[in-house]
């Protein structure tokens, strides 16, 4: 792989976690296309601002992309939650992927509290 980001299990768990909300979110009825759009954007978003942070030579631009994904991943649980109360998504699908947000995000704080250890060549 040539880029280091791609070595990074939070980032290949968020683009794990994008490809299922997408295709979930594909399935959605017609009438509930925008809540489709933003949960399909929330999730896209956590995998690239990981990529586009770790990219980044400054920590504070590195801090403000993960923060980013950080945020996007609070904007999926929230999405979800609507997803459940209108049907979409069963209350055990919701619990697997609330869980996976929560580990995303801690594995995000991580990242984030690593920023000033972290050498950049």
């Amino acid at each position: 792989m040539p880029f280091l980001f791609e070595n990074l299990d939070v980032y290949r768990r968020a683009v794990d976690l994008a490809d299922d909300l997408v295709r979930r979110a594909a399935a959605f009825p017609r009438g509930h296309r925008v809540l489709a759009d933003q949960l399909t954007r929330a999730a896209i978003s956590i995998a690239t601002n990981i990529a586009e942070g770790n990219g980044r030579f400054a920590p504070g631009d590195r801090g403000q992309f993960f923060g980013i994904a950080r945020g996007s991943a609070h904007e999926c649980v929230a999405l979800l939650e609507l997803s459940r109360r209108r049907s979409l998504v069963n209350d055990t699908d919701h619990a697997v992927l609330y869980s996976e947000l929560d580990e995303i995000c801690r594995m995000i704080n991580g990242l984030i509290r690593g920023i000033p250890k972290r050498k950049v060549p």
